[in-house]
C-alpha cells in the first residue's frame, strides 16, 4: 500500500507563532524537530496498518524542513519551493490514501493556530462550491482528479471540521485546540505523536479491510468553483490575468473547472501571481 503525505507545519502540536516555523526563527530548529516527530508517526502507524511505500511532500514555507535521512520507512522526500503543483506534487493514481499532516485552519473560520490559507498577505477568504474552505479542502481537489482518498488529518479541530464537508470520514487526530490565531492548548509533543500515530494505523487498515464499505473520494460536485476573497482591490484586478478567472466584486473572483486539477493549478496561478505585489 502506497501513501502520500503533504506535510505543512502550523498544525504541530506546539507551534503557536510565526517565529516557530520559519527558517530565520531563533526556534525554528526545536519546532522543526517536533513536526519531523509528527510526520514519521504518521508513517509508523501507516506501517502498522499495513502500508509499505511513502512519499512526503514537504509542503511548509520554502518546503525544506524535515531531514530527509530521519524520515521513517524509507520515504521518498520531494522537497522545494518551485511545485507546479505545490502542496500535491508527486500525487498520482499510484498511490492508495492522502495524508494531511501539521495542517492548519483558514483564516476566515473559527479561531486556528497561525490560521491562513495560501497567502494571509493576499487572501481573506476562499469558498469551494460556495462552502468556506483551507488548504485541506482546496488540495482535496488535486486527491478527487486522480482518483486518490484523503483518509487522515492531523492539527487542531478548526482544521478538522473545515474539511469534513469534502471527506467526511477521513480520519483525524487533533493535536491542540486553539485558543486563538497566536495560542493554543497543545498535548505533549509524545501524546500527539500516539495520536497520530493510532489514526494513521486505523485509517490504513480501514482501506485493507475487505469487509468495510470503500473509503469514498472527495466529496467534491463538478464541475467546481472556487471564489476567492482578497484583502484588497488590486489584488483582485491582478487575479483576472490568469485564464478563467472572472471578477465577481471589487474584492473577489472565481474560478470554475470540470477537471478539478486544472481548477487546482488556476488556483495556484493566481495564489504565485498576487504574492508578488502582496509582498
Amino acid at each position: 500500500m502506497k501513501i502520500f503525505i503533504s506535510s505543512d507545519m502550523e498544525g504541530t502540536a506546539g507551534v503557536v507563532d510565526w517565529d516557530q516555523c520559519r527558517s530565520s526563527g531563533a526556534q525554528y530548529d526545536y519546532f522543526r524537530g517536533l513536526l519531523q516527530a509528527e510526520v514519521n508517526a504518521a508513517i509508523e502507524g501507516a506501517m502498522a496498518g499495513g502500508a509499505c511505500e511513502f512519499l512526503v511532500n514537504d509542503s511548509h514555507g520554502a518546503m525544506a524542513n524535515l531531514r530527509p535521512d530521519e524520515l521513517a520507512g524509507l520515504a521518498r522526500y520531494l522537497s522545494g519551493r518551485h511545485k507546479p503543483l505545490y502542496m500535491m506534487q508527486g500525487l498520482d493514481a499510484s498511490f492508495d490514501a492522502v495524508f494531511f499532516v501539521s495542517y492548519h485552519g483558514s483564516m476566515s473560520g473559527a479561531p486556528s493556530t497561525l490560521s491562513h490559507t495560501y497567502n494571509p498577505k493576499a487572501i481573506a477568504e476562499v469558498r469551494l462550491n460556495g462552502v468556506p474552505v483551507g488548504e485541506s479542502g482546496i488540495n482535496a481537489l488535486v486527491a478527487l482528479g486522480h482518483g486518490v482518498p484523503v483518509v487522515l488529518i492531523t492539527g487542531d479541530r478548526t482544521t478538522v471540521a473545515e474539511i469534513e464537508p469534502f471527506c467526511p470520514g477521513i480520519r483525524a487526530a487533533v493535536v491542540k485546540s486553539s485558543v486563538s490565531r497566536f495560542a493554543a492548548d497543545s498535548m505533549h509533543p509524545a501524546q500527539a505523536r500516539e495520536v497520530i500515530r493510532e489514526a494513521a494505523r486505523a485509517a490504513v487498515e480501514r482501506l485493507a479491510d475487505a469487509a468495510v464499505p470503500a473509503i469514498n473520494l472527495p466529496a467534491i460536485e463538478l464541475p467546481a468553483t472556487l471564489t476567492v476573497r482578497f484583502r484588497n482591490a488590486d489584488l483582485a484586478e491582478m487575479a483576472t490575468w490568469i485564464n478563467g478567472a472572472v471578477r465577481d466584486d471589487d474584492l473577489t473572483v472565481h474560478l470554475t473547472d470540470t477537471d478539478p486539477v486544472r481548477l487546482y493549478r488556476g488556483f495556484v496561478a493566481v495564489v504565485v501571481l498576487t504574492r508578488a505585489i502582496a509582498e
